[in-house]
């Protein structure tokens, strides 16, 4: 979402045109996004405060609601540390994950916007006893308006460097985890479905590792001179997704 149609609570331009069409011509499309500092609510406040009304059961999966699942299918009962913010902790809670501060069988770190030091502290101590260790998604920047703010992969590489550990598992894009809960919910084929997203390492790459299409645009965090040193190479390459509306 962040730098694909909107930045902040700005429309990229043609992004709500590209919705429209897509929708005109019998298609489905879904928001999916990495950002674990939101919950499902947010996000469908702020896409209706911009003009734009989403059923949230159908169009709208988020990192969080991936690792929900991911939670319940291999560590029914157990508790989880969750190093992220009150409404996504609201969100894990509703979604029958049992939280724990103090002792803990799981850590799972988010994109928390509102830790301090000894929070931190805290989860890097859990690290170290080697619980199992989830991250949300791998993100190194969130797009703004005015740039980029560090996002949950930046305090991956600082965890590491203190505690010698990366997650265990990333459920979020570009990873398989993310996909399957997708496409379950939508009812879709793989390869009937294409991913359309700014980062290399997260949106096109979910599309072109798990047998979907991968469409790059250069509205947001990755630009045309990452391609030669990247792993992933797009199936398609836009200036924003206003340019693939005459193609639906």
């Amino acid at each position: 979402m962040d730098g694909t149609v909107y930045l902040d609570e700005t429309w990229i331009d043609g992004a709500k045109e590209f919705l429209a069409r897509i929708e005109q011509t019998g298609r489905k499309y879904c928001f999916m996004t990495n950002n674990s500092s939101k919950n499902a609510e947010v996000y469908v406040d702020k896409l209706h405060r911009m003009g734009l009304d989403i059923d949230p059961t159908k169009q709208l999966i988020t990192s969080g609601h991936a690792t929900i699942d991911y939670l319940k299918r291999n560590y029914p009962g157990k508790k989880i540390y969750l190093f992220g913010n009150k409404v996504l902790m609201d969100e894990f809670e509703a979604g029958g994950i049992t939280l724990e501060e103090e002792h803990p069988d799981v850590v799972v770190s988010a994109f928390d916007t509102s830790f301090d030091y000894a929070k931190l502290c805290k989860f890097c101590d859990f690290v170290r006893e080697g619980l199992p260790y989830i991250g949300t998604h791998p993100d190194y920047n969130c797009p703004t308006k005015t740039g980029f703010v560090p996002d949950i992969g930046s305090l991956h590489a600082y965890v590491n460097a203190s505690t010698g550990r990366m997650p265990d598992k990333i459920v979020g894009k570009p990873n398989k985890e993310i996909i399957d809960y997708t496409l379950n919910v939508l009812g879709a084929k793989p390869e009937n479905t294409a991913v359309v997203g700014d980062r290399l390492y997260t949106d096109v790459k979910s599309g072109v590792f798990n047998g979907l299409y991968g469409i790059f645009v250069l509205s947001g965090e990755a630009q045309l001179v990452d391609l030669p040193d990247s792993d992933v190479q797009p199936h398609l390459i836009f200036d924003s997704v206003k340019e693939i509306i005459p193609l639906l």
